[in-house]
């Protein structure tokens, strides 16, 4: 890209179809994929739809469904008018969706088929137009107006491109205004970090509504030439063992909790599978050698020809990143928030470091406010021309995360390694919890812990009464089966429970009990003093998550 490309999506996007006409871009794993003309034709028909609407500059226009080879290009379509486009979570109830599309004025919804029930009762004077995004049908429809043939609108880049309502872990959902310049100049600072060409694929499994895969996963590999697979179920390893067999990505991106879920199921247990073997995994070299052997074991389920698999939106456990480092594994690292269109700062494979996310990402600033004297640790703050134009209808929100001369305060803890200007951060302020010694005590870094003891899947830290409390929710599935072959395999007690399950689900809780005690031990060995957990509480149920499957922490508090 040139020095005075237009940071546009007509600008960008709009060369891209024409460069990339006969190239693949957006397909359902194992369907024939549209090709960037084809692509340019679907946007120029949606924004004919849209236009016989009434749909205007600047006006809103949801888009709410989940991922597939149309979402692109009602997206393209509806930016290309120099209107903007609202995309929300599927797992938003219909009570958000009614709220999320009053506070926005949008005056028309592309809906999947599954989400149309949402729209059913809602009340809402501005809405006019329905679409069914599969197949590009009016649902609703405003009475229509004779609708001009499109072209390029003159877009600014100062124009607002998108209001992304975030999920987030404080409750509190907020319209994040990110005009053209935001996503495209993210866009190519991305592409700074791993270049992108017409010969990558991508494998998209988190949803597109959620700035992380919007940027990443969509806007980036269209802009250069790349195409994009979506799976048509959750992915699930029954939806995506098969899907990397097909597609053999080069590039995916992915949040912590599924690479970690993949270390805890399928590769720990075999370091763990007899005494020998977890007696030599803690020899450092042995270990290593594991790892290695486990690495390119993994590499190869993924399809064999990932160059970049990126992970974001969360800390990622240092045990799990450990593993992926020394087995080679080409992970990558992002930081950033749905204000900063997302990236801030990246480390790309081989450059990465336990625990850091890297350094910032072109024509981008991180500092670190007040840090303090000793630690170096304090808000990290962002600068450049990705950060978000506000909050949408809330100034006062967005005076207090905009400085005057342009820094984004982040909320995150953190602090800048002095040798290589790599970021580390420490977890989210409103979370750090100070004791009365007046110690900082980060819950994030104790989760770390508690998650990788046996049959542990998550866990949460609070503070109650003074106490440090730690929420474990248990594999209960997993203790089942373990402990059903188990009594199966004794007479004395295999009538006694051969018809009664809910005496094996009392046996299992007690087994649950006497694991808390055991982790609340196991823990605390591994935990400086001031971090030492005083409560292990079982939480039978998983923790209610946001987009990229991080805790609604304020749901627990």
């Amino acid at each position: 890209m040139g020095e005075n490309t237009k940071l546009t999506f007509p600008s960008l996007v709009g060369n891209s179809l024409k460069t990339f006409a006969n190239n693949k871009a957006l397909a359902y794993v194992g369907e024939e994929s549209c090709t960037y003309a084809e692509l340019e034709n679907q946007i120029t028909d949606i924004r004919t739809m849209l236009a016989s609407q009434g749909i205007m500059r600047g006006d809103r226009v949801a888009i709410l469904s989940g991922n597939n080879p149309q979402w692109g290009p009602a997206y393209f379509a509806v930016t290309f008018m120099g209107a903007v486009v609202v995309p929300l979570l599927p797992d938003f109830t219909a009570g958000e969706v009614e709220n999320i599309l009053n506070h926005s004025e949008a005056k028309a919804v592309f809906a999947s088929e599954i989400q149309l029930k949402k729209l059913e009762n809602i009340s809402n004077e501005h809405l006019k137009t329905i679409i069914g995004i599969e197949k590009s049908n009016f649902v609703r429809q405003n009475k229509p107006i004779p609708a001009e043939p499109q072209v390029y609108v003159d877009v600014d880049e100062s124009d607002m491109a998108a209001i992304i309502y975030t999920s987030g872990t404080t409750g509190n959902s907020k319209g994040v205004m990110l005009s053209h310049k935001n996503l495209m100049s993210n866009t190519l600072a991305c592409n700074e970090f791993q270049p992108i060409g017409p010969e990558d694929r991508f494998l998209s499994v988190l949803p597109l509504s959620h700035t992380f895969e919007n940027t990443l996963g969509l806007i980036l590999p269209i802009v250069f030439g790349a195409s994009v697979y979506y799976l048509k179920k959750p992915p699930t390893a029954a939806a995506l063992l098969p899907a990397l067999k097909k597609v053999k990505p080069t590039i995916m991106l992915t949040v912590p909790m599924i690479i970690e879920k993949v270390f805890r199921n399928k590769v720990k247990p075999e370091f763990e599978k007899s005494a020998v073997v977890s007696t030599l995994y803690k020899v450092p070299f042995i270990r290593k050698k594991l790892h290695a052997i486990a690495g390119k074991k993994l590499y190869e389920t993924f399809g064999g020809q990932l160059k970049f698999f990126g992970i974001g939106g969360a800390k990622l456990d240092p045990t799990v990143e450990r593993f992926l480092l020394e087995g080679k594994f080409p992970y990558a690292i992002g930081y950033g928030l749905t204000e900063t269109s997302p990236l801030l700062a990246g480390a790309v494979p081989n450059k990465t470091q336990v625990g850091s996310t890297g350094v910032a990402a072109d024509k981008m600033e991180i500092k670190i406010d007040k840090p303090d004297p000793k630690t170096g640790e304090g808000e990290v703050l962002g600068r450049g021309p990705n950060i978000m134009m506000g909050y949408f209808k809330d100034p006062e929100a967005t005076a207090k995360v905009l400085t005057d001369d342009g820094w984004f305060r982040t909320g995150d803890l953190g602090y800048i390694n002095k040798n290589d200007n790599y970021l580390q951060i420490r977890g989210r302020i409103k979370n750090v919890i100070v004791k009365s010694t007046g110690e900082n005590i980060y819950p994030e870094e104790i989760e770390s812990v508690i998650n990788n003891f046996k049959h542990v899947v998550e866990s949460l830290v609070v503070e109650k009464k003074g106490k440090l409390v730690a929420m474990v929710h248990f594999n209960k599935t997993e203790l089942e089966e373990k402990y059903k072959n188990l009594l199966e395999n004794r007479v004395e007690l295999e009538k006694k429970y051969r018809h009664l399950k809910e005496e094996v689900t009392d046996y299992i809780d007690h087994v649950i009990l006497e694991l808390s005690d055991e982790l609340q031990i196991w823990a605390n060995e591994r935990l400086n003093k001031f971090s030492q957990v005083q409560v292990v509480l079982y939480q039978p149920i998983p923790f209610e998550k946001t987009a990229t499957q991080k805790i609604k922490r304020f749901l627990y508090y």
